[in-house]
């Protein structure tokens, strides 16, 4: 975290530093808010991305996307592609009436996995993607009755 009103790109770049000179193993930074649809704030994210990579290569970059968002988030996908590699996507909200479709669209569209999925609200309710329990949950069947 940093002082109020500071560039995100700074704060990014300290954080890392801070990370190394601790050893951690991993630094994660939160860019939180940023809609695709906002010229500056797709180049800051750029800026933050360019910064970082300062110390060194970035191993991943997650896009956090709403189940709800349906079109929109592959949309918002397509664009962060471009100003960022992303490298893998965690859907949330899926334990609603969200169906997820988004899933397929954004593998198939643009080739980037989904990693984890979020059931609930908690912590502890972010759970591993499985494909074939999405498929499950998708089409409303039982695992057993698929196996059979």
């Amino acid at each position: 975290r940093g002082p109020e009103a500071a560039d995100p790109a700074s704060v990014a770049f300290d954080a890392v530093r801070r990370g190394i000179d601790s050893g951690v193993d991993t630094v994660l930074i939160d860019t939180a808010g940023r809609l695709q649809n906002k010229v500056g704030l797709m180049d800051e994210l750029g800026k933050v991305k360019r910064v970082v990579e300062k110390h060194g290569p970035i191993d991943e970059t997650i896009l956090i996307l709403d189940a709800t968002t349906g079109q929109n988030g592959l949309e918002q996908a397509r664009v962060f592609t471009e100003v960022v590699n992303v490298t893998g996507v965690v859907l949330t909200k899926l334990d609603g009436t969200a169906k997820g479709g988004i899933v397929i669209a954004v593998q198939r569209k643009l080739g980037i996995p989904v990693k984890l999925v979020g059931l609930g609200e908690g912590p502890d309710d972010l759970a591993p993607f499985d494909p074939a329990q999405f498929v499950d949950a998708l089409l409303g069947t039982e695992p057993a009755a698929r196996d059979a």
